[in-house]
């Protein structure tokens, strides 16, 4: 692993744990760590389950991969936000 595979990770899960966020109704009691966790995490998820598919690579920006990201990162971001909420009692 090199410093811009992290990096690049690091920017990928922010900007899918975002639109996760943007996509997800309501509020959401996580903060922005916690966001980027989740895009990377449904990132890699994403990928992983696209590549079982045969959704086929492209040197341009892969549509269903990121459809399938950002779903994924709605789920954690809304598992996350309620797990957060239900131990605040």
């Amino acid at each position: 692993m090199t410093i811009e595979s992290i990096l690049g990770a690091i920017v990928i899960g922010a900007v899918i744990g975002a639109l996760g966020r943007l996509f997800l109704p309501g509020r959401q009691p996580i903060g922005w760590i916690l966001t980027i966790v989740v895009g990377i995490v449904a990132a890699l998820i994403g990928t992983a389950i696209a590549q079982v598919m045969g959704v086929s690579t492209t040197d341009g920006i892969d549509w269903i991969e990121l459809v399938m990201q950002v779903v994924l990162a709605v789920v954690g971001v809304g598992i996350v936000a309620g797990l957060r909420r239900g131990s605040r009692v």
